[in-house]
């Protein structure tokens, strides 16, 4: 069995696939100085995609890779759907895989 830092390593790829699938998944990275926000999702720095893109798969990527303590819980698939929903973006797949991830993490 999988220990949960493969499964999450999995799960972080499928989601990444899936951003590029509905090209939602930046070809160029960011000025380093955009990446710091102190507001929610660096919601006033770059669009939710981005933040999965910059911030969350990388983080946990890391914290897989050093086999850090992950968050107690994670709760970003609801802003996902918000996110994609606003903008009209058929991401049901993203909003699949942030929820599995969400559960996941949350049910260690």
């Amino acid at each position: 069995m999988m220990d949960i830092y493969a499964q999450l390593q999995l799960l972080l790829r499928d989601l990444e696939a899936e951003l590029v699938t509905k090209q939602q998944w930046a070809t160029q990275d960011m000025i380093p100085k955009d990446l710091v926000s102190t507001e929610p999702f660096a919601i006033d720095k770059m669009s939710f995609s981005q933040w999965l893109q910059f911030v969350f798969i990388p983080r946990l990527q890391l914290s897989c890779d050093n086999r850090d303590s992950l968050p107690e819980s994670c709760s970003v698939a609801p802003m996902a759907e918000e996110f994609y929903r606003i903008n009209l973006i058929d991401a049901e797949a993203v909003i699949n895989q942030l929820a599995s991830i969400d559960h996941l993490i949350t049910s260690a």
